[in-house]
């Protein structure tokens, strides 16, 4: 009788995808979307993307703290321009194996275990950078950090894509981004201000602080409806989402949306299988948005971002530059989260990718022209050592690679930033969005970890403005991708997206 009973809203459900905006079933669905309470999604989301703020802690730690390991007193823990390489590359190999891990961990822990299993080796990690007492701990602590960090970036999306719902799934992918950010800023600020008092040791103490917070706040979370239904949890499921979107709501059309959804995607994926389009394509779009948003160069800049303004010797003190492109960046995923629900994914990608390039061509072509004299004592050294050397500008002309890396990136994170997290956790089908997402995580940091760990070579090498101009031909080919590969999901749920690579069919996403 149950069945039967839910059966003609099942198929309500699944022939609203395939019309049009004036229809009765979209009707409904926007009158659901306006009756929503959204305070507890919030909350959640919020507990979640703490994961990301020690992320973004965790990933530009080397930017101060390079120019005091290099010149500290301890040979076992001084740093020169081989250790200083590895110290700023490694914790990608760490989050690689994070993303490879979490290709297991999310299907069978589930998304929200997942991001609190992060938490161990994330507060591990912290205590070994610490205490640090040679060259293995710092190494140690920053493969574990980033580990715990290719956990977070492979969970944290698909958990905030599985419990939010189209009217703010946008803003709330953006989330991520603007924590990873607010991190990052916060470890600039106790940089500059803390070591007037504090040694560098506390940096790593301060970033335990919010990685206890998560485990706290999560504990009170609950798991995403999607993957409990997945694991057959339909009561535990319809709590949850009852929970997410408040009791006096029609949650229950939602439901039935979801549940068959996972009806149809109820058996795991075998090999025959991803050669059916409908899986192989979000993949491959996700994967190649994840290389190549980590080949545009953006985790080089960040890890080396006070080297970089010491080499280029811009006009003010490279820890006010890196606070100051700091501020840009939040302030530019602020912009993309408000408006990524109204203006759409695709024209964000292409206004980011535009600036990118620009941004990027624009510090090349000033580093190979402008004569050495205005790059002040620091002109011809290496770009580690550099950061050791006091900057002396002589020209205003200076403010040139402050401002490119300023544009470089409010482009990325007005665009390729926050949207390659959200795209990725709404168009990957259900049945394979937790290995897949793993796989795709492996592919970003495994890029990653090879701009890094040669970027400082290369520099001494060729110059400094042989990667800015290789960043900006990979800007040309991320607006050529976009254009040819990347689906608009503006305003469709994860069942309509699923729907348009199953048939091909465009009508799903109008």
């Amino acid at each position: 009788m149950e069945r039967s009973d839910r059966q003609p809203l099942v198929r309500k459900t699944s022939s609203s995808y395939r019309t049009f905006p004036e229809s009765t079933a979209r009707r409904l669905d926007k009158e659901y979307l306006r009756s929503l309470h959204n305070k507890r999604l919030y909350l959640a989301v919020f507990a979640a993307v703490l994961g990301n703020f020690s992320f973004g802690f965790a990933l530009v730690y080397p930017s101060p703290v390079i120019p005091a390991l290099e010149a500290h007193p301890n040979p076992a823990l001084r740093l020169d321009q081989h250790t200083a390489s590895w110290f700023g590359s490694v914790f990608t190999l760490g989050a690689a194996a994070g993303g490879l891990s979490t290709m297991l961990l999310n299907d069978c822990l589930g998304r929200k275990l997942s991001i609190m299993f992060s938490a161990l080796p994330s507060a591990l990690g912290y205590a070994l950078l610490a205490g640090a007492q040679g060259l293995w701990m710092l190494l140690l602590g920053r493969v574990l950090t980033g580990y715990a960090g290719g956990v977070t970036s492979a969970s944290i999306p698909v958990y905030i894509s599985e419990i939010s719902h189209p009217g703010v799934r946008g803003m709330l992918g953006a989330c991520p981004q603007i924590m990873a950010v607010l991190g990052s800023l916060v470890l600039y600020a106790l940089g500059k201000y803390l070591r007037l008092v504090l040694d560098w040791r506390w940096l790593a103490m301060a970033g335990e602080v919010p990685v206890l917070a998560m485990v706290l706040l999560l504990c009170f979370m609950p798991n995403s409806p999607r993957f409990l239904l997945s694991q057959g949890k339909e009561d535990e499921a319809l709590g949850s989402l009852c929970w997410l979107r408040g009791e006096d709501t029609d949650y229950a059309r939602e439901y039935e949306q979801i549940k068959d959804s996972v009806r149809k995607q109820s058996r795991r994926v075998s090999c025959a299988e991803l050669k059916d389009p409908f899986l192989y394509k979000p993949i491959l779009i996700a994967g190649g948005m994840r290389f190549l948003q980590q080949l545009s160069g953006v985790t080089c800049i960040l890890v080396y971002l006070q080297p970089i303004f010491k080499k280029t010797s811009v006009i003010l003190k490279p820890e006010y530059d890196a606070a100051l492109v700091g501020l840009v960046r939040l302030s530019s995923v602020a912009i993309a989260a408000v408006s990524m629900d109204k203006a759409g994914r695709k024209i964000l990608l292409f206004v980011s990718a535009g600036v990118m390039l620009v941004s990027n061509l624009t510090m090349g072509l000033y580093i190979h022209f402008v004569p050495a004299s205005h790059n002040g004592t620091v002109a011809n050294t290496t770009l580690a050592s550099s950061a050791n050397l006091p900057a002396e500008p002589t020209n205003y002309i200076t403010l040139i690679p402050l401002l490119a890396a300023m544009f470089f990136i409010m482009g990325y994170a007005m665009g390729w930033g926050p949207i390659t997290w959200l795209l990725m956790s709404e168009i990957l089908p259900l049945k394979a969005r937790g290995v897949a997402s793993g796989l795709c995580v492996v592919v970003s940091w495994l890029t990653a970890f090879t701009l890094t760990r040669f970027f400082l070579p290369v520099v001494n090498a060729f110059g400094l403005e042989v990667p800015f101009l290789f960043f900006a031909v990979i800007g040309a080919g991320d607006i050529l991708f976009t254009g040819c590969c990347v689906p608009e999901t503006k305003g469709r749920s994860l069942e309509q997206i699923e729907a348009f690579f199953r048939t091909g069919r465009r009508s799903f996403l109008r």
